[in-house]
């Protein structure tokens, strides 16, 4: 079993498109895929058709245990569940904070799952907080998107600081380009400059396109309502290089 998380420390950066597409094709795949929302927006949760409701709120998915576990419901599409979220986790990090062995309360929470599913990804909310620190300890991975613009790689280093600052394994993070204009010079010379800049940099792009935008009209991955597109083919080259470079390499 792997997990990864789609995470950000950078919000508007296509995470949860991301999240989403990647669990669908995982699913496809075979996989018995469990997508886990942590975000208090829901968005996931939205864009699978299902209710943003935990069994007992925040407070029963701290618990963990049966809480949790009666809180997954199924998809629309075959090997994939979902773990939704609703707005009662908007002090999530605040109440990691207070309990003992707060930077693990995550790993705790989701380990009911490790046996039950193949692959495990974590739609995270923007958070670089004592949140972001439980996602680091709970997961395999981060994979993390990065709209090639100076704001968003200089929030990028940010995060590397932080992760060498609290001795988090880098070389588990990797990094795909998100929403990008190839019209626009900048995102192609800021593209060329992160690959040499940055280690674990996948050599896959996703556009910024208006079929992606559409995943709120459809509620669906892009693959379902679009699957020739350009989009499409940019999320599926992206779970290849995934497989290939991430869950093929899972550490033992």
């Amino acid at each position: 079993m792997t997990t990864l998380a789609l995470y950000s420390n950078k919000g508007g950066v296509g995470k949860t498109a991301a999240a989403v597409n990647l669990s669908y094709l995982a699913a496809q795949t075979g996989a018995k895929t469990l997508i886990c929302d942590l975000d208090p927006q829901s968005s996931a949760t939205y864009y699978f058709r299902v209710k943003p409701k935990l069994k007992s709120g925040a407070k029963g998915f701290i618990k963990g245990g049966k809480q949790v576990y009666k809180s997954v419901k199924g998809t629309d599409y075959e090997n994939l569940d979902l773990l939704p979220a609703d707005f009662s986790l908007r002090n999530l990090d605040v109440t990691f904070d207070k309990l003992r062995h707060s930077k693990k309360a995550l790993r705790r929470i989701l380990s009911p799952f490790r046996e039950e599913y193949d692959l495990i990804i974590l739609d995270c909310p923007v958070t670089i907080s004592v949140l972001a620190e439980n996602i680091f300890n709970a997961v395999d991975y981060a994979l993390v998107p990065l709209i090639p613009t100076t704001l968003s790689v200089r929030t990028y280093r940010q995060l590397l600081s932080f992760c060498k600052k609290k001795n988090y394994d880098a070389s588990k993070i990797y990094t795909f380009f998100s929403m990008v204009d190839r019209h626009k010079k900048m995102h192609l010379e800021l593209m060329v400059k992160a690959a040499r800049e940055f280690n674990g940099v996948l050599k896959s792009l996703v556009p910024y396109l208006a079929q992606i935008e559409k995943m709120g009209i459809y509620r669906a991955p892009v693959a379902v309502y679009a699957p020739g597109s350009l989009a499409s083919k940019s999320y599926q080259n992206l779970w290849s290089k995934v497989q290939k470079k991430i869950l093929s390499s899972k550490r033992p």
